[in-house]
């Protein structure tokens, strides 16, 4: 396993109850509770055994986790076909668990919210460039997002720094002609780091300050504030970019100074890493703003440190979902005019420009952040309306490469927000390797089972009457629950309804047009079906069934 420890964030706390206690004067205008959330490094598709290791530290360490936060390499992988959308060598592609969790075999036993990283399913998430559910109770950040949780503000910001496409537009999806795509999928892009910058406090007095930042790779230059001589005894080959401050993204490290995030959360390079960063005051007479602990997470092997525990004092009434950040959408919809599918190269906003009449400052105003408050009424909760848009794992279907698709989270979030939806600008770029939304044909699948089975009870109606002594009973039933009597379909009527004979206690419950099946016969059995019905009063019985025809062995 690995050595769990608890880190605590005191100054986040609200008053305490044993303080209200001692101190009845105050009014007692809040109660906090204990805030437990689990962060996990590169998760790597292993998902089974983060769960059972959280598992683990819940039963030793007598508390419940109430959030997961990975830190990228989630490696959200839904079948064979998504396995080349990820930047991983052949060898080492591997479907991984997470196909569990999106086919709905297994749900998530703690809610979990991930970014992207450098290995992920990249046609997967380029669905959802503003975040969304990519299984139940597994949310994805999308390439930068800030989200609520029990009054807690978290942002997050997917992928790796690379200076060849970071002024550029989001302009890749699947089908990936050549491997760069696949690649530069996952590299950070300036208009995301520009609208992560526009949550800098106005003053260091701002008591709205980002909770917790994540993201893939370090800030530049962090090493700088922690055991740098401890690092390079581990990973003796970063010397080298450390002295280049080349191990991280430059751009994230005057981010961080900018929104001075109580926590920043980290992955990527695959050792854990502690540091802590001051920030300067504002001026004269001004607060010091508590500094920033940052802390970097490893794999999931075996002694290594890659989950750590974080508590935090949180009010007693504190909603335990997920919540829009109303700041963050106004900043979203300030700046829908730099959303951009292309590779042309655009700059954002700056300072310098500002004599031109160019704004550059786009923190959002109070006027700003109200019309946002007013589309949503005031209501912020992310709505559970996940929806697979590629068909599950199959292990008989090897997808040489999955579509694309439209995502209806993503459509619905932006036209209630009022923003371009960029999922529909990379549909319109070309028709190439779209596809039909797989939920779209299950909902077709289910009106098709439903009018082929007002179908059937027609014809029995017309086939069968009460004069004959048997009925062939062709389609293999799987009821896990094995009934010695089961009814005939045209003869559930409501007059039997009063009158029960033996077996009927099954039944109670059931609609006149309900179907109570058998459990599935013995596997050596072939015969044909012949099932005995004889009317006594009013009550209807069959007996068991004695076997099953062979042509419908398989269904």
């Amino acid at each position: 396993m690995f050595q769990n420890s608890i880190a605590t964030n005191a100054d986040h706390s609200s008053t305490s109850a044993s303080n209200i206690e001692d101190q009845p004067a105050i009014k007692r205008s809040r109660i906090s509770k204990k805030l437990h959330i689990a962060v996990a490094g590169c998760s790597h598709g292993e998902m089974d055994k983060i769960y059972a290791s959280l598992a683990e530290i819940e039963r030793t360490s007598g508390f419940n986790f109430d959030l997961l936060i990975s830190c990228g390499d989630y490696q959200a992988v839904r079948n064979y076909g998504d396995l080349a959308h990820m930047h991983v060598s052949k060898k080492y592609r591997n479907l991984q668990t997470f196909y569990r969790y999106y086919c709905g075999e297994v749900k998530a036993p703690i809610l979990t919210i991930f970014i992207g990283g450098n290995h992920e399913a990249s046609g997967f998430l380029q669905e959802l460039p503003n975040g969304g559910w990519v299984a139940p109770r597994i949310f994805y950040m999308g390439h930068a997002n800030v989200v609520r949780f029990a009054g807690l503000r978290i942002a997050g910001l997917s992928g790796i720094f690379n200076k060849h496409h970071y002024d550029t537009g989001h302009w890749e999806r699947p089908p990936f002609h050549d491997y760069g795509g696949v690649v530069s999928a996952y590299h950070v892009r300036s208009v995301d780091v520009f609208r992560l910058k526009q949550l800098r406090p106005r003053d260091s007095s701002d008591d709205k300050r980002i909770d917790i930042m994540v993201s893939h790779d370090w800030p530049a230059g962090i090493t700088e504030y922690g055991d740098v001589d401890e690092l390079l005894k581990k990973k003796p080959f970063f010397r080298e970019d450390i002295k280049k401050n080349a191990l991280g993204n430059p751009a994230t490290m005057s981010l961080l100074h900018d929104i001075r995030p109580r926590y920043w959360l980290a992955a990527h390079l695959h050792c854990k890493f502690a540091a802590l960063i001051s920030h300067q005051v504002d001026g004269d007479g001004a607060v010091a703003p508590e500094p920033t602990r940052f802390l970097s997470l490893d794999k999931p092997l075996p002694r290594r440190h890659f989950v750590q525990a974080l508590e935090f004092d949180v009010d007693e009434d504190a909603e335990m979902c997920l919540s829009y950040d109303p700041v963050w959408l106004a900043i979203l919809k300030a700046t829908d005019s730099f959303t951009d599918a292309t590779k042309r190269t655009t700059y954002m906003p700056s300072q310098c420009g500002s004599s031109c009449g160019e704004r550059w400052d786009y923190r959002p105003t109070e006027e700003e952040v109200k019309v946002v408050e007013k589309l949503f009424e005031d209501d912020f909760r992310i709505p559970e309306n996940f929806r697979r848009t590629a068909p599950p794992y199959d292990p008989s279907q090897m997808i040489e490469s999955e579509l694309y698709y439209r995502n209806p989270q993503t459509s619905e979030f932006c036209a209630k927000l009022g923003i371009r939806d960029l999922n529909e600008m990379l549909c319109a770029q070309s028709r190439e390797a779209l596809g039909v939304p797989y939920f779209l044909s299950e909902m077709s699948d289910a009106v098709k089972d439903e009018q082929q089975s007002a179908v059937t009870v027609d014809i029995d109606r017309k086939e069968f009457d009460d004069g004959c002594d048997f009925v062939i009973d062709r389609k293999r039933r799987s009821s896990p629950i094995y009934l010695e009597n089961f009814v005939a379909p045209k003869l559930l009527d409501s007059s039997s309804k009063d009158e029960k004979g033996p077996g009927d206690k099954e039944r109670e419950g059931y609609a006149a047009s309900d179907r109570v099946e058998p459990a599935a016969a013995p596997d050596e059995q072939k015969e044909e079906v012949l099932t005995e019905r004889r009317k006594v009063g009013s009550g209807i019985f069959r007996r068991r069934p004695i076997g099953l025809p062979e042509d419908e062995e398989n269904d």
